[in-house]
């Protein structure tokens, strides 16, 4: 009788044993890395902006941008866009009229899918007045830095805010002196 709580504790621990031999364990296998390259049309998204105002101030600016993913995950990219701004102001006598066009160079970095870092070179020929020498173009450096928050509404399709600063302060700059830019819309896919 004393035998059976003896042989009843190794029952119980042969078990608990057994799992310690490691002989024929063998770890699941580990899933491998995509290592293949995405195809170029893969890597290659468009945006930018659209903004429409009329009226007594009428307001027209296009900025479309192409960004190229640079690494396999689509995080970091890359890319050029082009700016072309309008401004006819009605309130004053006689009318202001604005007109500057330029280009880009952006990089940008998704922290999560939907925060991301941005900044980007801006160059614009913009229209200043000289004084006696009346009204010539000059072309303006701008340096933008700031982060961006998009949400995606389903599809290619997302709601965005973004916040840059413009770095370098240009007097030429119509960004001279002022806070933060801040835009958002609405992102449609192509």
């Amino acid at each position: 009788m004393r035998c059976w709580p003896l042989l009843l504790v190794l029952l119980m621990a042969a078990p608990v044993l057994h799992a310690q031999d490691t002989t024929d364990y063998a770890p699941p296998p580990t899933p491998k890395e995509n290592t293949a390259k995405r195809p170029f049309k893969d890597r290659i998204w468009y945006g930018g902006g659209i903004g429409l105002n009329f009226g007594t101030v009428t307001s027209i600016q296009l900025e479309p941008m192409v960004g190229y993913k640079v690494d396999r995950k689509g995080k970091f990219s890359v890319g050029p866009g082009i700016t072309w701004w309008y401004l006819n102001d009605g309130r004053y006598r006689p009318r202001y009229e604005f007109n500057a066009y330029g280009y880009r160079l952006f990089a940008r970095y998704r922290a999560i899918p939907q925060a991301y870092l941005h900044t980007e070179f801006l160059h614009m020929n913009a229209q200043r007045y000289f004084g006696n020498e009346g009204v010539r173009r000059i072309w303006v450096p701008h340096l933008l830095a700031g982060a961006g928050f998009a949400q995606s509404l389903g599809g290619r399709s997302a709601i965005y805010l973004q916040v840059l600063w413009e770095l370098l302060q240009d007097p030429n700059s119509v960004y001279y002196g002022q806070g933060p830019i801040i835009s958002g819309g609405v992102g449609l896919g192509f």
